[in-house]
């Protein structure tokens, strides 16, 4: 990489905002939704086919 391709300043600085901005209003929320949804589904699917209704025993 050379010296230009290296943002400076306050090119730097709102590149950096940009990027947080979008990391903290959109890339955690959806991990988060998929990760909450993902676990909930999983549990769910063992439900259905492993382990039966909850306090079912």
């Amino acid at each position: 990489m050379t010296d230009k391709d290296i943002p400076k300043g306050d090119e730097r600085a709102k590149y950096e905002w940009r990027s947080f901005i979008f990391i903290t209003i959109f890339l955690f929320p959806i991990l988060a939704i998929a990760l909450v949804g993902g676990y909930g589904f999983i549990v769910w699917m063992l439900q259905v086919f492993f382990l039966g209704p909850p306090g079912h025993g």
